[in-house]
């Protein structure tokens, strides 16, 4: 699986199946706890993940469709869209640094 280091990650992408409601909270969620990190938090589709991405977020469900829509980029599955502790890892590894092993 692919790692980075907290201070690589610049970009975190929020994907989605077809604008769930949800994911697009989710994003806005991470916005807010990431404001004073430097990392840009976008919402897109699982199908249309950019290239500049540095760590895309996505329900597990979507985890195989993410992968081979960005191969080879950090991807941290979750269960639940909100209080997942994946999620909570990522955010409390870029806040206080580390590395991101997903």
């Amino acid at each position: 699986m692919p790692s980075i280091d907290s201070k690589d990650i610049k970009k975190l992408i929020v994907a989605c199946d077809a604008g769930m409601g949800s994911s697009v909270m989710l994003a806005s969620q991470l916005r807010k706890q990431l404001k004073d990190s430097g990392v840009t938090v976008e919402h897109t589709p699982v199908n249309s993940i950019p290239d500049d991405a540095d760590v895309i977020v996505c329900h597990s469900g979507l985890a195989a469709r993410a992968k081979a829509s960005a191969p080879g980029k950090p991807l941290v599955p979750f269960q639940i869209f909100l209080g997942d502790p994946a999620v909570t890892k990522l955010v409390n590894t870029i806040k206080n640094g580390g590395t991101l092993d997903a």
